[in-house]
């Protein structure tokens, strides 16, 4: 039935119905909208709707099921893609442009490094899913996203082939769309395995720890309504054998990403550089002697011949520290710690001897913000955003990628905090878990997040010792699988209370064991003081466990 043409109603009347020749105010009752008749009897009220003269009627629905009003933010899953250029930082600004235009992303995958499917003769996709929220119905929020490709300047010349930009609706709650334009559950999902992986990780920490998960699409659950029998997982275990796919996490400048789950991948080596006084192992190494420890400037003399020794000898990221977290280190203020780190990273990223990556050691936010500006490329926080309530919002606004350690307390009090009653690899793992969930919360990416088992903060040597033998458990972890995990064992005092020597720096064979242990556990990153006899272990190391699957 139709409103009479030449009434008119106030321009809100978007948000009311009309019903048997009556505008009626909508009764809520639960999620429905209510019309009643005004010549039957209810025992719910009816008001009718005064017009008045002001505009007219626009496209009112006779009886729109659902008013624009009270209308329900929509679920939906969106697939993105790249092979061209820049492939992080394209579907990064992709994400970036959705709440521009009224797409909500609530969390995304991680990126799967995939060979193209259909037209080969292109170069390698990242790929992966976001889960989001939306007004739009369908139609409209795909001519969104086709808006957003054409905004980052999306050309198509070949069906299928390179492109910088691919955005694609999956899933739209469980609506099934037949359109010229759009089909929805995608008619391809059964058959792509780099979208069938994102839509799995969603939920495998569910098995661990349910309390952490949203409601979100499972392996167990049907991807098309109409075959409720048919899951994420059946469609996966479908798939004939291929190469496996590797999750990529962006490390920044011109070095290659890290490819977690690639069999043959190379373990990178991470140079420890304290440009302060009081480390447990370096402590005043980098300090000119003419400078007091807490002068509110000390050029770091002798940080030319390091970069160029670490650089020579095999280094692909140095990790600058300007605040002690051994026990009992002297808290300085971030004004101080600012002072020391800056001028530190200006030299390494002004060094002709040092094209890799820098990295920030500090759980302070404006510490970090300071050295990304100064061109560090990686936040290394030790404490992964719980000692600064601002970390984790500017990590996110940073676009870094992040290195989140397993920690208890604060260094002052991590060595009263060791004990695990329900087991260390289940209690570091459930934490990390909350870690990555807290991360993606505030905006990071899950291929910005790097973790650390944090060897030596509270826990113990037999600890230490443990997360060694058991590593390989904690990357499968579900949940954490495809994330990329560093090993800071370097130099430890476990590994001199088993050896029985006090000096740290000769340390250097006890670590040299850790760090082969690392690798076979799998390890990505391996952080260390004595760069070029551990480069050497690792290169070993890979030749021996690192072998094409």
């Amino acid at each position: 039935m139709n409103a009479p043409a030449k009434d008119t109603v106030d321009e809100d009347l978007n948000t009311k119905a009309y019903c048997g020749g009556q505008f009626l105010l909508p009764c809520v009752s639960g999620s429905a909208t209510q019309c009643l008749h005004p010549d039957k009897e209810s025992p719910l009220p009816w008001t009718p709707l005064v017009l008045k003269k002001s505009s007219p009627i626009k496209k009112l629905s006779p009886f729109p099921s659902e008013p624009a009003g009270l209308r329900q933010p929509r679920q939906a899953y969106i697939a993105f893609g790249s092979n061209l250029g820049d492939r992080v930082g394209w579907i990064e600004k992709a994400l970036a442009e959705m709440p521009k235009h009224g797409i909500n992303v609530v969390r995304a995958s991680s990126m799967w490094e995939t060979d193209p499917m259909y037209f080969q003769k292109q170069e390698k996709f990242l790929n992966g899913v976001c889960e989001v929220t939306t007004l739009h119905e369908p139609i409209k929020l795909l001519d969104t996203l086709q808006k957003i490709e054409e905004l980052l300047g999306r050309e198509k010349f070949i069906d299928k082939g390179p492109r910088n930009i691919d955005l694609d609706i999956l899933l739209y709650g469980d609506e099934i769309v037949n359109h010229e334009r759009l089909k929805i559950p995608h008619p391809g999902i059964p058959e792509r395995e780099f979208v069938l992986r994102p839509l799995a990780e969603y939920v495998q920490c569910s098995y661990k720890c349910p309390e952490l998960i949203r409601p979100r699409l499972a392996p167990t659950k049907s991807i098309h309504p109409s075959s409720p029998w048919k899951t994420v997982q059946d469609a996966l275990n479908a798939l004939p054998d291929s190469i496996p796919l590797t999750t990529v996490t962006a490390l920044g400048r011109s070095e290659e990403p890290i490819r977690a789950l690639q069999s043959n991948r190379k373990t990178l080596v991470m140079a420890i550089l304290n440009v302060t006084p009081d480390s447990f192992s370096d402590g005043g190494v980098h300090l000119t002697k003419q400078n007091s420890p807490n002068s509110p400037s000390h050029h770091p003399s002798s940080l030319p011949l390091t970069i160029k020794y670490v650089s020579e000898r095999g280094a692909s990221i140095i990790d600058v520290g300007g605040q002690s977290s051994a026990p009992g280190a002297i808290n300085v203020t971030d004004t101080e710690e600012i002072s020391r780190v800056v001028p530190a990273i200006e030299l390494i990223r002004g060094s002709a001897e040092y094209q890799g990556i820098i990295s920030i050691d500090t759980y302070r936010a404006s510490v970090a913000e300071a050295a990304v500006k100064a061109g560090a490329d990686i936040i290394n926080d030790i404490s992964a955003g719980q000692l600064d309530p601002d970390m984790l919002p500017t990590m996110a606004h940073l676009g870094k990628t992040v290195i989140l350690m397993h920690m208890r307390g604060t260094p002052t009090t991590m060595q009263s905090m060791i004990e695990y009653p329900e087991g260390l690899i289940p209690t570091i793992a459930k934490d990390l878990l909350k870690r990555v969930e807290e991360a993606e919360a505030a905006g990071i990416r899950r291929w910005r997040v790097i973790l650390d088992p944090g060897i030596g903060f509270a826990k113990t040597g037999d600890h230490a010792l443990e997360i060694l033998r058991r590593l390989d458990e904690l990357r499968d972890w579900p949940g954490l699988r495809g994330l990329p995990w560093l090993i800071g064992s370097s130099r430890k005092s476990f590994i001199g209370r088993i050896l029985g020597v006090q000096k740290a720096d000769q340390r250097v064979w006890g670590t040299a064991a850790t760090v082969a242990a690392a690798i076979q556990g799998g390890a990505d990153i391996i952080r260390v003081h004595d760069v070029g006899q551990m480069a050497q272990v690792a290169k070993v190391s890979d030749a021996i466990w690192r072998v094409e699957a």
